[in-house]
């Protein structure tokens, strides 16, 4: 068990995926849970590996996403052991946020493609990934961030995220869930 503190009361309410809407750039985007490797021929999975290879290096926060396919594909196969949601502009994976089981607590990492930042992708995907972990059962959320990445700092503290740990180029922030943090 984790020894780091969580707030006392939950955030939410979250909704839960699927869920279509239209982004900051009038683009239609639908954000679906993705179950995990579906044998060789996952074409979800291999549409979010081309999204990471085409990931801008200056968006890499903390050595990830790593850099070339294979790394690409072995990073993906340790988090799809967890809970993953995937933003998807037609048939093209444009974002992935992800709970990575932690003991009995999970870490959130979350990336949206370059071309997709700053529309709302990833406060969607934070908020449904959020949803879908709370309908299953998870109730302690935690993350770390670069302290000068001021976008997505402002999106976590929105969403319910505390700061715990702020002595390092890192803050770490965690929130709790209960199952009342899903929408109806």
């Amino acid at each position: 068990m984790s020894e780091r503190p969580y707030p006392d009361e939950p955030a939410g309410p979250f909704p839960t995926p699927p869920r279509t809407f239209t982004d900051g750039e009038g683009r239609e985007i639908t954000i679906r849970v993705h179950e995990g490797r579906n044998g060789a021929a996952d074409d979800a999975f291999d549409a979010l590996v081309r999204m990471y290879v085409d990931f801008d290096p200056a968006d890499r926060a903390q050595g990830i996403p790593p850099i070339g396919e294979r790394r690409v594909r072995d990073w993906l196969d340790v988090l799809m052991g967890g809970f993953n949601v995937i933003a998807w502009h037609d048939d093209r994976a444009v974002g992935h946020a992800t709970l990575v089981p932690d003991g009995a607590v999970y870490e959130l990492a979350i990336f949206v493609h370059q071309d997709y930042q700053h529309a709302g992708v990833g406060t969607e995907l934070i908020r449904l990934l959020l949803g879908y972990g709370a309908s299953e059962g998870v109730e302690r959320v935690w993350l770390t961030v670069e302290r000068w990445n001021q976008p997505a700092v402002s999106l976590y503290h929105s969403q319910g995220f505390e700061t715990t740990e702020a002595e390092s180029f890192e803050l770490e922030m965690s929130l709790s869930l209960d199952q009342s943090s899903v929408e109806s």
